[in-house]
């Protein structure tokens, strides 16, 4: 897969939170002193960022754990202690993040600035100016902070484009997006030129424009994972249209009918919904000599299938134009993709996350709950 990658397992950990403090006010001039002990800061977050500028999971590939910064203790004097800092991991957009133990999906990272916290830093323990009463002026606990959240999950990228190329190795579906994108993928005459999926973005009059994802050619099996069928497959579920690239150059153990038949039954088998999606055909390499025959029996066996046909050729351009035209009507009428939902308990937001520190007198029921981890806890000032 070269330099792409697309799916990586990850480990993450919170910052665990600081300690609370016991301490007293010692100054000369400040009668009857008191407690003085600031609570520990909380622990850092470990929060995924989508970043428009990455299009792989490359960074994840050799370093797999990774840990936020632990709270401070609190301090002397009413100090409180610093909060950890949290753990920015930016992945691109379109990346999946499920559960390691049972492969649920936890999130969904789609847009440019879109957050998700994968791990939640520890509390940081209250401090003993915390447990001070009209009864227990002098109180010596404090309670420690929590641990942060540990997690294990799996990143697994699905290219965000509204057209999908599809084709057998060697089938022009390269050549064809470096003739109507800025995309660059490697070109020769051999089949599995490609290796890794291509993204590239076609502009058309009026300011018009369309991004087309080129994904390795698929083969017979490839739902089962022949040449990595299935890894490359995941890669059109996010398209809206479907492009079927057909070869029409003579081969004798080839046909362009029998080419679509087969990856017509690949999608069908690896997922029915993304057989079902919008598509067109349109039949390349028409620049050969004696191609026009073939053309004109497959124009009319499409026709009765009643799906739209073009005849082109990515090397001179020959019907490229009016295949991008029909691409954008398609795309305007095709439905919009549903995507696999997140339970609303399991997904949540950096920005909804209030600050809920207290200022000084605990509620009754959570005094209750300081005081059992402050048995446990040291109380030597």
């Amino acid at each position: 897969m070269g330099n792409f990658i697309d799916e990586v397992r990850i480990q993450v950990k919170a910052g665990d939170g600081g300690d609370g403090a016991v301490a007293f006010r010692r100054e000369k001039f400040v009668p009857k002193g008191g407690p003085s002990g600031g609570d520990g800061g909380h622990g850092g977050d470990v929060i995924l960022e989508v970043d428009e500028g990455m299009s792989t999971l490359l960074d994840y590939r050799f370093k797999h754990n990774y840990r936020a910064e632990d709270g401070k203790p609190g301090a002397t004097k009413d100090m409180y202690g610093r909060r950890g800092q949290d753990l920015i991991l930016r992945v691109p957009g379109g990346t999946q993040v499920r559960a390691e133990e049972d492969g649920a999906l936890i999130a969904d990272m789609r847009t440019h600035g879109q957050r998700f916290v994968l791990a939640k830093g520890g509390r940081g323990g209250w401090g003993n100016i915390h447990f001070a009463t009209s009864t227990n002026r002098a109180p010596r606990r404090a309670a420690p902070g929590t641990p942060g959240q540990e997690r294990a999950a799996k990143l697994e990228l699905k290219l965000l484009a509204d057209v999908g190329l599809v084709g057998f190795p060697n089938a022009g579906k390269s050549s064809f997006i470096s003739r109507v994108s800025a995309a660059r993928p490697k070109i020769a005459d051999y089949p599995f030129t490609t290796l890794t999926p291509n993204l590239g973005m076609v502009g058309l009059s009026g300011e018009r424009s369309f991004v087309l994802a080129d994904v390795p050619g698929l083969i017979e099996g490839a739902h089962e994972g022949a040449g990595l069928g299935h890894r490359f497959l995941r890669h059109l579920e996010r398209t809206r249209v479907l492009l079927f690239l057909l070869d029409v150059s003579p081969d004798p153990a080839r046909h362009p009918l029998e080419d679509y038949a087969t990856l017509s039954r690949e999608l069908e088998l690896y997922d029915p919904g993304l057989a079902a999606r919008p598509r067109l055909v349109a039949l390349n390499k028409m620049d050969l000599p004696d191609t026009q025959a073939v053309n004109d029996d497959l124009a009319a066996h499409f026709e009765a299938l009643g799906v739209a046909f073009h005849a082109i050729s990515a090397v001179t351009g020959h019907g490229v134009n009016p295949l991008l035209e029909a691409l954008w009507h398609a795309l305007k009428a095709a439905p919009p993709l549903v995507f696999e939902t997140v339970a609303d308990s399991v997904e949540e937001s950096v920005e909804a996350e209030p600050d809920t520190t207290p200022e000084h007198e605990p509620a009754s029921e959570e005094r209750d709950e300081l005081d059992d981890a402050a048995d446990t806890f040291d109380e030597t000032p």
